[in-house]
This record gives structure tokens, C-alpha cells and sequence, in this order.
């Protein structure tokens, strides 16, 4: 049972559970779990599709793990999409745990949405909700959550709405996501095209068929081994500026 914080304000005392093996559940102290390789944690509580519900649960196919990723909301899509597309991020699980604490009254538990583990080792802890859909009881399961992070030695983060311009590209990007997109000879080529920056639709046509070049170009785009010019302000067309990647590539 977790216990009250102390009244000096330090950081409560909290557990965590989850699922270990096929169904069982066993909580610890926080400091206990801190090398626990959450990224492949099985989430501890289902994703549910209610009849007349207002969430949009579903399942979304990581390239970054090859694995399929449960999201409770468009805009948990949406930021699990973006974390797919960072190349810093190596693992990612959802609802990976519960944390457990007393707030002095009784007790909390609160499922964060994504544990992250980054290329660099690092473990960074992500929930997800919009600026304006904030609860003071959300805030402080928040907050406990951020200072436990912290005493554990990962990050934590609450995201909300993404840019839209951004987010409207990297949607277009991930529809090539799949390594099947690309080609090596087709890749070969629009790498060499590209190692002199220019426009994206007359390099795809340099580099061959743009039936056959452009499925690749965009692949290579995700996989951020190509770079375009601007992409957070500006939609990607036929004039966007494409170059070789500043060592971004995974």
C-alpha cells in the first residue's frame, strides 16, 4: 500500500505495477524499477471501443520497433506517430505501467500514456493531453508523475496539440513507412540525385519513373536520410527543397 507524502512536501512514496508474464501483476517501489526495460512493457489496462464513445482507441504499427502500439485517442496517434518519426527514439510502449501514491486523503494510481527510451539510453515518460482539457485532478497525477520521474532519473513530458503543418507532413511520410518502401537501387540513386539540393518532384523524375522514385523518396524522407526544407511551416509539394540529411538518418 503506498503511504501518505510526507508534510514537507518531498515526493510521495510510489509503487509501480506491471503486467510481468502473461497476465501477472506485482507492485513495487518506484527505485526498484528504475532499469526495467519499460519500451517493452504490455499495457496494463486494455484499449476499449465503447459503443457511442468519444475516444478513438486504436492500434498503430511502429516502424521504430517493427511492433503495434495501442493509442487512446487521435491525438495520442498523432504523438505516437511524431515519436515514430524521431530519430532519438529507439523504443516505445503504451500504458507501460501504473504508479501508485496516497495524496493524503487516499490513494491515486495513474497509467501514464508512453514510456520512451531514446538512442542515448535515456528513458523519458510521455503523457498526452490537450492544453485546454486539463483537470485539476489530471494536473496533479501529472505533477506526481513528473517528480517521480525526476527521483527515478527519467524524463517526463506532457505533450498536447502538435503543430498542424508539421504533423499534416509527417502523416503524409508515414503512409511509406514501412521498410518494404524501399527499393536499394531506386534509393541509391535519389540519394545521389539529392546530395545537390533541389526541388522534390524534378529530382524524383531525375532519379527515374516517379511512380517507382516517389514511394522511395518519401520513405527515405521518414527515415530522415533525405531532408526537406522547412517542413514544420510549410506543406510538402512538388517545389519543396530536398537534400541530403545532417547525419539525422537512423
Amino acid at each position: 500500500m503506498a503511504v501518505p507524502a510526507g508534510a514537507d512536501g518531498a515526493v510521495p512514496y510510489v509503487e509501480v505495477s506491471c503486467v510481468e508474464g502473461k497476465r501477472d501483476r506485482r507492485r513495487r517501489p518506484l527505485l526498484d524499477c528504475v532499469s526495467v526495460r519499460f519500451e517493452y512493457a504490455r499495457p496494463v489496462r486494455p484499449f476499449r471501443w465503447p459503443p457511442g464513445g468519444r475516444w478513438f482507441p486504436g492500434w498503430y504499427w511502429a516502424a521504430t520497433t517493427g511492433q503495434l502500439v495501442g493509442f487512446e485517442s487521435w491525438l495520442e496517434r498523432d504523438r505516437l506517430m511524431l515519436m515514430d518519426f524521431d530519430p532519438a527514439v529507439v523504443g516505445v510502449a503504451s500504458q507501460p505501467f501504473w504508479l501508485y501514491w496516497h495524496d493524503g486523503t487516499r490513494e491515486r494510481r495513474h497509467a501514464p500514456d508512453f514510456f520512451v527510451r531514446r538512442a542515448d539510453g535515456s528513458a523519458v515518460v510521455v503523457d498526452v493531453r490537450a492544453d485546454d482539457c486539463i483537470a485539476p485532478r489530471d494536473a496533479e497525477a501529472f505533477e506526481v508523475t513528473r517528480r517521480a520521474c525526476a527521483e527515478a532519473g527519467w524524463g517526463f513530458e506532457r505533450v498536447g496539440t502538435p503543430e498542424a503543418v508539421l504533423l499534416a507532413n509527417v502523416r503524409w511520410l508515414s503512409r511509406y513507412r514501412h521498410p518494404r518502401c524501399r527499393q536499394g537501387p531506386v534509393a541509391a540513386r535519389l540519394m545521389e540525385v539529392f546530395s545537390q539540393p533541389g526541388p522534390l518532384l524534378s529530382g524524383a523524375d531525375r532519379a527515374g519513373d516517379r511512380l517507382a522514385t516517389l514511394p522511395v523518396l518519401f520513405h527515405l524522407l521518414w527515415r530522415q536520410e533525405l531532408s526537406a526544407e522547412a517542413m514544420a511551416v510549410e506543406l510538402l509539394s512538388p517545389r519543396t527543397v530536398v537534400h541530403l540529411a545532417d547525419g539525422g538518418a537512423r
